[in-house]
């Protein structure tokens, strides 16, 4: 892995790791949906969920179709063609990616399922989803050495690579939050000195 994709992993990979591993125990067998699926974390938790034995299904824009299911997604979904909350069930954990979507991917899960949010506009909805049966937490990522050395075995076994859409220069780093901020990035955004 170069420097540049070695900077992908931290928060990102982290944030994946935390949200499958440590806070739902994600488990072989089980089924995990992921939406933005080529996104920064998106793409990285498709590779975690797969080297726990978890059967992946991801949304992507079909141009990404084929990246998504190079790195392991058993159903890749356009989500732009498809309603994702009535073509999807028997979901164990939903890692909520996007940030406004719970409510519409609500019905894809099992009873007692998991729902990870990572977007605080999602806060309310955890809320009411936790008082309908579901775990439902809403999760910032915590720095752990722990979780980065087992993220470090996955990119040796060769279980996790980090795609990468652009390098910005520092300098450029409002161009690189904009870029960002269009919700369309495939993989991961890095900032070089």
């Amino acid at each position: 892995m170069s420097h540049v994709q070695a900077a992908g992993p931290s928060l990102a990979g982290l944030t994946a790791w935390q949200a499958l591993v440590s806070t739902a125990g994600l488990e072989a067998g089980q089924r995990v949906l992921i939406p933005a699926g080529a996104g920064g974390v998106g793409h990285l938790a498709v590779q975690i969920a797969k080297s726990r034995g978890a059967y992946v299904i991801a949304t992507a824009s079909t141009t990404k179709h084929d990246l998504v299911r190079g790195l392991g997604a058993d159903e890749v979904i356009d989500y732009r063609s498809v309603d994702v909350g009535s073509h999807v069930a028997d979901v164990d954990v939903l890692l909520a990616t996007v940030a406004g979507q719970l409510q519409e991917l609500e019905g894809t899960l099992t009873p007692g399922g998991w729902v990870i949010a990572l977007n605080g506009a999602d806060a309310e909805v955890v809320n009411l989803l936790s008082n309908r049966g579901l775990h439902a937490v809403f999760m910032l990522v915590e720095p752990d050495r722990a979780d980065l050395e087992a993220l470090a075995a996955l990119v040796r076994s060769g279980a996790l690579t980090v795609h990468v859409d652009q390098i910005f220069p520092l300098e450029h780093v409002a161009e690189a939050h904009r870029f960002g901020e269009q919700g369309q990035s495939t993989g991961k955004i890095i900032l070089t000195p």
